[in-house]
């Protein structure tokens, strides 16, 4: 008898079987976050008018700079704008009705389409950090970030089941000349990953290859007619529109691919120092800015983007996790709504040095806030520390875990019969207690959401494993999602031809690291 129960137990599940399945090296990532909850409303109608008029005085009477880029002050001026030297000046109105034609949302095609994500609307997509030169390792060393550890951090976003983007530069490899690094961030999210990815915007000539490199991963006629890139074009705030970042623009915009258009703002030093008077200024570059790319193409996808930060006015360090922060991304995305457009805002924003207490706390207003602002394409959304100079493996997988917090809390609870409880609360009474009724056991797997990383041990078990602190468990996480990493599958003849794009490309110019 003992041996046939011990065969059913075998057979059958039980602890055994729970451990498997927890254990599971296969990853299944999430749908888009479909917000089912209100967006939180800052400002009335009064008050967004007041802002959208003052955003247009600045657009007619201030202006923008549109620097050593003589085709775009054509297009401007041919569109009826006032051009004096480089400065446009945009009569009140012309913006706003450039900007009509972009889209409301938009499809970016993923090579895996199960991966393939609806921006606009309702949704919530995530992508990690981008930027940052340097990487706080899993020994504890902060130093230049390599291609090694770009591969580790592409590997990573694959393995995140609540990441709906590979991203972009998700740290600086700068063992790799910086003229062709593009070329190999590009093929690693193409063959690491099979989720989308963004494009390369440090070069006009660079977007174009991160173009010509889709067209051989996806087939010409396919990026002809679809978004494959979401890529990132930041204003030099305030009120300037820098060539290269245009000219990037003006190749993704021309191609059909998507592009954020983003205020660089740091409250007190690139825009002023009140939250109304840095809403005027977000919104009037953010108008130009997607204004300019429908010149370029009418109907280009664009995401109306706000980097927003504040500064400490004792030692000019960017400071995060503010309340001014949390109200301009607020008002923002009440803008971008009003305006009809995608809003990309939030982020894992923290000044730490170490993926601590002070990242947590920071990271966890910028990701909640970004929540409520109703914001559709969130960047940075893991893996950032000290202000996007670092990238770090372990903060990395702290903040992906989090990430499934905002897809339970997007999602309104329902009120189901089941939801109700009745029977559960009928069967077990006054006094009683609902680990053993029949409703627990039914809903018990799915009724709340758990962290896979954080620690709810009891006490005398968390001794007996050396006492691990976050910091420690995130880093055992990063080794063992690398060592479960696998490969996702590519045509051969797809990697082939990718492999000797770059080697052409790369043939053509003498190495360059700066």
């Amino acid at each position: 008898m003992a041996d046939e129960s011990r065969r059913r137990r075998g057979r059958g599940g039980g602890g055994a079987a729970r451990r498997a399945e927890r254990s599971s090296t296969q990853v299944e990532t999430a749908k888009v976050i479909a917000r089912d909850i209100p967006t939180l409303t800052l400002f009335d109608d009064a008050a967004l008018d007041r802002i959208e008029v003052a955003a247009e005085t600045v657009l007619e009477e201030i202006g923008v700079n549109f620097v050593e880029n003589p085709a775009a002050l054509d297009r401007w001026r041919e569109a009826g704008a006032d051009v004096q030297g480089e400065r446009v000046h945009i009569p009140r109105g012309l913006a706003r009705k450039l900007c009509a034609t972009a889209p409301a949302k938009f499809t970016h095609h993923a090579r895996n389409p199960e991966h393939s994500v609806e921006i606009g609307g309702d949704n919530l997509v995530l992508a990690p950090v981008y930027g940052p030169p340097f990487v706080l390792d899993l020994e504890g060393n902060r130093r230049y970030a390599t291609l090694a550890d770009f591969h580790d951090f592409v590997k990573l976003g694959q393995m995140s089941p609540w990441l709906h983007l590979s991203g972009g530069t998700v740290c600086e490899p700068t063992d790799i000349p910086a003229n062709k690094r593009h070329l190999d961030m590009l093929l690693a999210h193409m063959t690491l990953s099979d989720k989308p990815f963004m494009g390369a915007v440090t070069e006009p000539e660079r977007a174009r290859h991160s173009i010509e490199m889709c067209e051989i991963l996806f087939g010409t006629e396919f990026v002809a007619q679809n978004t494959v890139m979401t890529s990132l074009i930041n204003i030099n705030s305030p009120l300037t529109f820098d060539s290269v970042m245009m000219g990037a623009l003006e190749e993704y915009a021309t191609a059909n691919q998507a592009c954020i258009i983003s205020p660089f703002i740091v409250g007190g030093a690139m825009s002023p120092v009140t939250v109304a008077g840095t809403l005027v200024q977000v919104f009037a570059e953010v108008l130009a800015g997607i204004a300019y790319s429908q010149l370029i193409r009418p109907g280009a996808p664009v995401i109306f983007g706000a980097f927003v930060t504040s500064i400490d006015m004792n030692s000019g360090a960017p400071t995060f996790g503010t309340p001014e922060a949390a109200q301009i991304t607020a008002g923002a995305g009440q803008l971008a709504r009003r305006l009809g457009v995608p809003y990309r805002s939030g982020g894992s924003f923290n000044g730490s040095k170490l993926p601590d207490a002070q990242a947590a706390y920071e990271t966890a207003n910028s990701l909640n806030l970004a929540l409520m602002s109703g914001v559709n394409f969130m960047l940075h959304a893991c893996g950032w520390l000290e202000g996007g100079l670092v990238a770090s493996p372990e903060k990395f997988v702290m903040d992906a875990d989090q990430l499934g917090i905002l897809h339970r809390l997007a999602r309104k609870p329902s009120v189901s019969d089941d939801d109700l409880a009745l029977d559960a609360i009928r069967e077990v009474g006054p006094g009683g207690h609902f680990l053993g009724c029949a409703h627990t056991q039914a809903n018990f797997k799915t009724a709340f959401w758990r962290s896979n990383l954080l620690d709810y041990r009891p006490y005398e078990t968390w001794i007996d494993d050396a006492a691990p602190d976050t910091r420690t468990l995130a880093n055992r996480k990063v080794r063992k999602l690398l060592a479960d990493y696998e490969q996702p599958g590519l045509d051969p003849a797809i990697r082939d031809a990718l492999q000797d794009y770059i080697a052409r490309r790369k043939s053509e110019v003498a190495d360059a690291f700066s």
